[in-house]
């Protein structure tokens, strides 16, 4: 009897721990396809709880030299646990017809090293799982790169227009804000 209680102590203290240390947020329990690539990214796996900068973004956008801005950061706050994530789309008409295009100017171009995925709807009614949570936690994107700021919890989101400038002071308080919280 004593040994069944035990057993039941020990299997209920193990559920706890792991519902304790399950950190990832809903929107992120899913597994996307990476860009032009068969090879698929598990976003919960990637994001371990970490604050996350999102961007939907088009390589025929007036706004796409961001890419490399956008790359910098990526670089400068990895190492502080910031993870990076682009979403192409053509829910503006502004991206490549061909995945093998989009990532040419992603990767030849524009030099991105942070995760980039396959093309999907960033609004509408076929909306991506990740930018339905964005839509309903903030807005949801009016244009290509809009950038959205997500705590490691998932309990935070600020999002900025493709008007503010990855290198925008207000920006780059914002996210070392998160990462200092984190």
């Amino acid at each position: 009897m004593k040994a069944l209680i035990l057993l039941a102590i020990y299997v209920i203290s193990i559920n706890a721990f792991a519902q304790q240390t399950n950190t990832c947020p809903d929107y992120l329990k899913v597994t996307k396809q990476k860009l032009h690539s068969s090879k698929s990214v598990d976003l919960c796996e990637l994001t371990q709880g970490k604050p996350v900068l999102i961007v939907n973004t088009a390589s025929n956008c007036g706004f796409t030299p961001h890419f490399k801005k956008i790359e910098a950061l990526h670089k400068k706050y990895q190492s502080k646990g910031l993870v990076v994530i682009g979403f192409p789309s053509d829910d503006f008409f502004q991206e490549e017809d061909d995945e093998k295009e989009t990532a040419k100017i992603c990767y030849v171009n524009y030099g991105v090293t942070f995760t980039m995925l396959s093309t999907s709807a960033v609004r509408g009614s076929d909306v991506n799982s990740v930018f339905k949570f964005l839509g309903d936690k903030s807005t949801s994107p009016k244009w290509n790169f809009y950038k959205y700021l997500v705590d490691g919890k998932g309990n935070k989101v600020q999002s900025f227009s493709p008007k503010t400038e990855p290198d925008d002071k207000e920006f780059i308080q914002a996210i070392e804000s998160m990462l200092t919280k984190a």
